[in-house]
């Protein structure tokens, strides 16, 4: 339900972003027409767990664009993510962190976009039912472990956030409150992503998630106490150098939700707790 929800506040597209979607799309002319994609709506991509590296990638005799290009500005939603071929997932470690696909066959050599989001959801163990008060999970911690271990380590360090979903009650669906809707929503993350623009100007670093090691040293700049922090949270969770960047772009993101100006200690622990599944440590 969420992965269905987040093209809803997602900011519409620049005419570049959208003239961008429109030529990746062309080239699949078939699948152009089956998905009536129109000019100013973001692609969001949900291809089977079954599809194959050349499917996910691209490729083909005649090189073609794969889901990660048709996802292009758009959002790629993977399900069922362990259940998908170890081969496919690894596949996607390089386009996450290039924005960009390189094909190569004996009919010819082409590069395609692929700056997508990537939104992907599992279960906690092969039951479903680890950490559910009203079920009692059948899995063994070794079946939780090989199942979680489908996924490894530097393609969990490529997502951003790690969210647990908890089952929601009866009780709790018939008298929930009304919610923030999403048109709220997209106004806040439409001033945020406008605070990027004007900070990054008209380079080719359109938002935070597309900087690099020398932009995150620039933009998310933070003081010492929260320099140490940062340090005890890493050596505790036994995160990666790429976790430590990642998570500081996610805390300068969360404070330009927030609308301020530089990261503060509640924008750096809302940051860290999303590091929830790197290397087994939600286990």
């Amino acid at each position: 339900m969420i992965a269905q929800r987040v093209p809803s506040i997602m900011p519409p597209p620049t005419t570049d972003e959208a003239l961008e979607i429109l030529s990746v799309q062309s080239i699949a002319a078939a699948d152009l027409a089956s998905n009536n994609v129109t000019f100013g709506a973001r692609p969001v991509r949900s291809p089977h767990h079954t599809i194959s590296d050349v499917g996910l990638l691209g490729g083909g005799t005649i090189p073609g664009p794969g889901e990660v290009s048709l996802a292009h500005h758009g959002v790629l939603f993977l399900d069922e993510l362990p259940e998908f071929k170890r081969s496919a997932l690894e596949v996607l470690r390089q386009p996450l962190e290039d924005g960009a696909v390189t094909i190569s066959r004996s009919a010819g050599k082409i590069t395609l976009p692929c700056s997508f989001m990537l939104v992907a959801a599992m279960n906690p163990c092969p039951c479903g039912y680890l950490g559910d008060a009203q079920h009692t999970c059948r899995c063994t911690p070794t079946q939780v472990q090989r199942y979680r271990s489908r996924i490894s380590g530097p393609l969990l360090d490529r997502i951003d956030l790690h969210v647990e979903a908890p089952a929601v009650s009866v009780s709790e669906l018939r008298h929930a409150a009304p919610g923030e809707s999403s048109a709220i929503m997209r106004n806040r993350i439409i001033t945020a992503r406008s605070r990027q623009h004007q900070r990054f100007g008209t380079g080719a670093i359109t938002c935070n998630a597309r900087m690099g090691h020398r932009e995150v040293r620039q933009v998310c700049a933070i003081d010492r106490e929260l320099g140490d922090l940062l340090e005890r949270a890493m050596s505790q969770l036994s995160l990666s150098a790429r976790a430590y960047d990642r998570i500081l772009k996610v805390a300068r993101t969360i404070a330009d939700l927030a609308g301020a100006e530089s990261i503060a200690a509640p924008h750096l622990l809302e940051a860290i707790q999303y590091r929830s599944l790197d290397r087994g440590n939600a286990l």
